[in-house]
């Protein structure tokens, strides 16, 4: 594998050219590492790609472009910069990051929900090629919401007990959900709400009891790996979008319940997964006591929409799950905290 400086658009894991090419906002960082890993259960990187000076950053953007590798490559950053709460800056680079653009993740049987994230327990990003998908034809329903009769439901909830009469290998998960369509149409409905599918902490939760509901996110682009019948990496992908095409074969939209106002990296004392680990004071809104984060969500920590970087996180994400994985709609978790300022 070798390395060159690459692109700074698009952000995120871009497959091109026999490589792929990674792009990531950082502007207070003082050096980025690539680190690239033989397999998800790899406990270190095979490989470290070191990007610092500016043959690899372009303003405030770190980028390269490695060659000989393609989807399904298991990846991370580890980001270099201050260590200085009090003026809201926390960068460790010992904790392995996630790609806020990443589409695909894998977490390793050690996850623990700890402030430290060093590379053997840490989550890591996965390369996706988001076309690769065969969608036979699928297109959005398009139907007036006057003539819209909605089923909000939780995945898991959905089929997990045996009275569902799912098969016990898919209960509880996206291609336990395709088979109760039959039901659903039968109740007369034309749209299913999804409660939040993102990638969320499933121990983050009072007492070690787990996370059910999901309105803790890691990543605003990839579907719950928790509601996949298969344990590889692209099985939430593929399950995910195998229900959506279904539920558009018989008539029903796709509607998601997002939660873009907070995240699970929690308070000041919480786990560095992403966010907080790369540009801590443009992602989170900050108290006046810069060391701690305003609280607008009961949730210990609060997204600032109001900041370039998260608007387009946000469109970005909206704009994948449309375009992408085709869902017909959202539902916006506490909207109004979107337009919280400082």
């Amino acid at each position: 594998m070798t390395a060159a400086p690459g692109l700074s658009s698009p952000l995120g894991a871009t497959p091109r050219d026999g490589g792929v090419n990674f792009s990531l906002y950082a502007k207070d960082a003082t050096a980025v590492e690539l680190c690239l890993f033989d397999s998800a259960l790899s406990p270190e990187p095979a490989q470290v790609v070191v990007l610092e000076g500016e043959r690899y950053r372009t303003y405030h953007y770190w980028h390269c472009f490695v060659e000989g590798i393609g989807p399904g490559q298991v990846y991370g950053y580890r980001v270099h910069g201050p260590w200085d709460p009090a003026n809201g800056e926390r960068f460790d680079s010992q904790n392995l990051l996630l790609d806020p653009y990443g589409l695909a993740l894998v977490m390793p049987p050690g996850y623990r929900r700890e402030p430290s994230q060093p590379s053997a327990v840490a989550m890591r990003s996965v390369v996706v090629d988001p076309d690769a998908y065969d969608w036979e034809g699928d297109q959005p329903l398009k139907r007036p919401s006057r003539e819209t009769v909605i089923y909000e439901l939780h995945v898991r909830g959905f089929t997990a007990d045996p009275s569902s009469g799912v098969a016990p290998h898919k209960a509880g998960t996206y291609a336990g959900l395709i088979e109760k369509i039959p039901y659903l149409k039968a109740l007369g409905v034309t749209a299913v709400e999804l409660l939040p599918v993102f990638q969320f902490d499933p121990l983050d939760a009072p007492g070690g009891r787990p996370n059910y509901w999901g309105y803790q996110p890691i990543s605003f682009f990839v579907p719950h790996h928790g509601f996949s019948s298969r344990p590889d990496p692209m099985g939430p992908l593929d399950e995910f979008r195998d229900l959506v095409k279904a539920l558009h074969r018989a008539g029903l939209e796709v509607i998601l319940d997002v939660v873009f106002n907070h995240t699970a990296e929690g308070g000041a004392d919480g786990p560095t997964f992403c966010y907080r680990g790369i540009a801590n004071s443009d992602y989170y809104l900050l108290d006046d006591d810069r060391s701690r984060y305003a609280d607008y969500t009961g949730c210990f920590n609060t997204l600032n929409a109001n900041n370039p970087v998260v608007r387009r996180l946000i469109r970005h994400s909206l704009r994948y799950w449309v375009e992408h994985m085709h869902v017909d709609g959202f539902r916006f978790d506490l909207a109004s905290v979107l337009s919280r300022d400082e």
